[in-house]
């Protein structure tokens, strides 16, 4: 599949694949922060892109940096249709200052097959094993 990526920022670096065969493109700091405990801040990458319908681009958080600092993304989904600027969303739930510097590694970049669904509405649903049950609802 081909991704066509535009440079919206000189200084940007394009997402990139670190191994054949990763399924996460890696996305880069474009500038230097401390993200402070419990902080949660937009960092812009630098770069837009274009997709075919069909998929999804979504960010998810590179392994190390929850198990080292407790760094998480919060949302990133990139539809499609979408030519903006991409950018990650981080926080951080751990207990000391985390400092990003530029060319850091924020997050990774997978792109999903995805289903375009058809809704409709209606006034009953079909019953389930599961039915209405919600958190804890299969026991520890």
């Amino acid at each position: 599949m081909k991704i066509k990526i535009k440079k919206l920022n000189p200084l940007a670096i394009l997402p990139k694949y670190a191994h054949p065969g990763d399924v996460g493109l890696d996305l880069f700091s474009l500038e230097d922060y401390d993200l402070k405990p419990g902080e949660r801040r937009v960092f812009d990458l630098g770069f837009a892109a274009e997709f075919e319908t069909g998929y999804a681009a979504i960010v998810k958080d590179k392994s190390g940096l929850p198990k080292k600092a407790g760094l998480h993304t919060m949302g990133g989904v990139f539809d499609a249709g979408y030519r903006g600027e991409y950018n990650v969303q981080l926080i951080n739930l751990g207990q000391e200052i985390y400092s990003i510097k530029k060319g850091d590694k924020l997050a990774q970049l997978v792109i999903f097959p995805v289903v375009i669904a058809d809704l409709e509405e209606t006034d009953e649903l079909s019953d389930s094993a599961r039915g209405e049950g919600r958190f804890g609802s299969t026991g520890r």
